[in-house]
């Protein structure tokens, strides 16, 4: 998908999110970036789902503002599947990005790399901390700050301090 592409689909979200429900808006826009190449978790299956290893895959600079307690970075960009090479073909992964375009791209990447249990987190961080969920700065510190990866995606944002 293009960028002009995903610029139209915000802006229809917008658009929907002065007439819906912002949850509701939200979830039109993800439902129309999303290929659904990758299955879906949902923030209240993950909270219930013990053992799984969380990816972030957004940049450095993102994960480094707050992520969710024990995730660990893997990167977008520059993802290489060896920063996961430690992490068994049978684990239960489940990766995310500020939004789930990122992160199911590197869960595409994954799949084909072998690994058996691949989930993106719908909604991604912003779903987490909009339900109320915590977030861990840098040093593993509880934080309201979250990286709302450009002003045009913050939006989606509402709750913690969004910075950028």
């Amino acid at each position: 998908m293009n960028s002009s592409m995903i610029m139209s689909l915000l802006m229809v979200g917008i658009g929907m999110a002065q007439a819906q429900q912002p949850s509701r808006a939200y979830r039109t826009m993800l439902d129309a970036l999303y290929k659904k190449t990758v299955p879906l978790v949902t923030v209240a299956a993950l909270k219930k789902t013990p053992g799984v290893v969380l990816l972030d895959t957004r940049s450095r600079e993102e994960y480094d503002v707050s992520h969710l307690p024990d995730a660990r970075w893997v990167g977008y960009d520059d993802f290489d599947l060896k920063r996961v090479g430690d992490i068994p073909k049978g684990a239960n992964v489940v990766t995310y990005c500020s939004v789930g375009v990122r992160s199911e791209r590197v869960g595409e990447k994954l799949l084909a790399a072998g690994y058996q249990h691949v989930h993106n987190l719908y909604g991604s961080l912003f779903e987490w901390v909009n339900e109320g969920n915590p977030v861990v700065d840098k040093q593993g510190k509880p934080t309201e700050r979250v990286h709302g990866y450009s002003r045009l995606w913050g939006i989606w944002l509402k709750k913690g301090d969004v910075v950028y």
